[in-house]
């Protein structure tokens, strides 16, 4: 049956209704989910329930955040927290990320007991600290971690030094294990009475490290720093003809040789690799483009060791432990690829160290693509 044309123009607005409707329930905001108290209060509260100043069940916090990481500190503000606590031990709440089990109970244990007002020297940091250092460790200068702010009091108590005592946080000193800290208290007083650059620091650590690794009993006492650079400088040339005869020893046994290269491979960072094409107002050469690789087969750690000439040859063992990843900057054009800068980031997604050739810092140039990298990646430099 033939419709009327008052039929039609009722049909066209009724689809024309549904299709309006259909729109807008695509683009209409879904209703936001509200923050999870509860969820912040019982991860807060795990491991402390019967040290709590203030009941759970009460948390009526005005917050709109629905960060798990800001929210589970407000919920340890509220439940331990009776005096202010320094951002370096409150970031345990926030970001435990490369973290033992057991270093983050630590951690959060240390934050509970100098919230509540009691003695962390008491609370075990006398394993490690004197009362000195305690009272250092809770005023550290801003900007500092966890690990930063343990040696910076630790250098506090050798020198009056603060820029010094920076230096040393700021250094690899800071990244050695707890267990070891009475060779490496030493080695804080050793650098507290002879200054030098934190880049001179990091490499004589490196070297500081293998010796231990020979010689469980190495000492820093009766030593200078003009011979620890020297016996270093001795090591690095040791490392590379190390490398020349290995080399060699491919090239004559072959294909069994090169075997072993292709399985000298390790898993490496999740994060991938990254590559970054400058606009043509920016490029400084035809088909100019950066890239940074990960480095996670020993073959490839050689080569960058030997065309930076640094040692970063020898962190093969901590790639392969997963206590760190290397990365190569380069940067390609139609002339071939020129290797810019060395990165070593640590579990946490942090940049520890950037080295160009023969251990420069990074230039002006080479920063900004590193700031670049690091933003796309999610990484910090440090």
């Amino acid at each position: 049956m033939k419709l009327s044309t008052i039929q039609r123009r009722l049909d066209a607005e009724r689809k024309r209704i549904e299709l309006c409707d259909a729109a807008l329930r695509r683009v209409m905001r879904r209703p936001r989910r509200p923050p999870d108290f509860s969820k912040a209060i019982e991860e807060a509260e795990r491991g402390f329930s019967g040290e709590v100043v203030r009941d759970p069940q009460a948390w009526q916090p005005q917050m709109k955040t629905r960060d798990a990481a800001r929210l589970r500190l407000a919920a340890a503000r509220y439940l331990f927290a009776l005096y202010p606590v320094p951002d370096t031990l409150e970031r345990i709440w926030v970001d435990d990320t490369g973290l033992s089990a057991d270093e983050v109970r630590l951690r959060r244990h240390w934050y509970v007991t100098a919230a509540r007002g009691g003695s962390l020297y008491k609370a075990g940091a006398s394993t490690w600290l004197t009362r000195k250092e305690v009272h250092a460790f809770l005023n550290p200068p801003a900007g500092l971690g966890f690990d930063e702010a343990f040696w910076e009091a630790i250098a506090r108590s050798c020198t009056s030094d603060a820029t010094m005592a920076l230096r040393i946080a700021r250094s690899k000193i800071a990244r050695t294990p707890r267990g070891q800290i009475d060779f490496w208290r030493g080695a804080v007083r050793f650098f507290c009475a002879n200054p030098a650059p934190v880049e001179t620091i990091d490499d004589l650590c490196d070297y500081l490290v293998e010796c231990r690794r020979h010689d469980p009993h190495y000492s820093l006492e009766g030593r200078t720093l003009p011979a620890l650079t020297r016996r270093m400088h001795e090591w690095h040339h040791d490392i590379a003809a190390i490398e020349r005869i290995e080399a060699m020893r491919r090239r004559a046994h072959g294909h069994g040789a090169h075997a072993w290269a292709a399985n000298a491979v390790w898993s490496g960072s999740p994060l991938a690799d990254w590559e970054w094409v400058p606009s043509s107002k920016e490029a400084k050469a035809k088909g100019e483009r950066f890239v940074v690789r990960q480095l996670k087969q020993a073959e490839d750690l050689v080569l960058e060791s030997r065309a930076m000439r640094h040692c970063v040859s020898t962190y093969a063992g901590k790639c392969i432990a997963g206590q760190a990843s290397i990365w190569s900057l380069r940067r390609c054009t139609k002339d071939g690829i020129d290797r810019l800068l060395t990165i070593e980031v640590d579990p946490q997604c942090r940049a520890v160290q950037v080295r160009g050739f023969a251990n420069r810092p990074a230039l002006a140039d080479e920063r900004n693509v590193t700031e670049r990298w690091a933003k796309a990646r999610g990484i910090t430099l440090t």
